[in-house]
């Protein structure tokens, strides 16, 4: 078996939306002060590094992290890649075979950079979310922070995905990955009023 991890490391310095909480770890407890453990606490965004987004992110009725199956995040995966585009339509993915998965995960390759927030990425076109649903996905993953362009405020493609019963992986690391099927692993934590949650995603075969 082999595993590739497409997490985006927890560090500080990651790179976060614009005026977003910065991710900071730091030990309140070293094991000289308390004779037996070190023990530290995290401060960072919910939508830090890869995770995924839950409809209260832009729902106000939406469901919470806690609401949502931990199955949408267990299970065959394909991967795609779809590179030097401005968006991704239905047209980018009718001619694979969707038969098989109820997930889809994107390489666009359109984050450059990754020590720094983009200033544009590839992003889903909302015509993307009922070519999806007709095909039986449940969970669609891209390579980027967000499924819609950066700047924008009402979030068509969040919504249409969220219509058609959708669901949301941001910010995972496929240059190593080559297309093709896997298990896709992500869960996120068990947040009872989290409108988001960082994951540890990985591919395995």
């Amino acid at each position: 078996m082999k595993i590739w991890d497409i997490s985006q490391p927890l560090k500080e310095g990651v790179p976060t939306w614009p005026g977003d909480t910065p991710f900071s770890f730091k030990l309140n407890w070293t094991k000289a002060e308390t004779g037996s453990v070190n023990v530290g606490s995290v401060t960072f965004s919910t939508h830090t590094g890869t995770h995924v987004d839950a409809p209260f992110h832009f729902d106000d009725d939406g469901k919470k992290m806690l609401d949502l199956k931990p199955d949408l995040y267990v299970g065959d995966a394909l991967v795609v890649h779809l590179e030097g585009r401005e968006s991704i339509t239905p047209e980018d993915l009718q001619n694979y075979d969707l038969s098989e998965v109820e997930r889809v995960l994107i390489k666009t390759a359109s984050w450059k950079d990754r020590t720094k927030f983009p200033e544009s990425i590839t992003y889903l076109s909302p015509e993307l979310a009922p070519f999806l649903k007709e095909n039986g996905i449940r969970l669609i993953g891209v390579d980027v922070p967000s499924v819609d362009q950066v700047d924008s405020k009402d979030l068509p493609a969040h919504h249409s995905l969220l219509d058609h019963n959708i669901h949301i992986l941001e910010s995972v690391m496929l240059d190593d990955v080559e297309e093709g099927i896997y298990e896709l692993i992500a869960l996120p934590l068990p947040l009872a009023e989290s409108d988001a949650s960082p994951v540890r995603a990985i591919l395995r075969r």
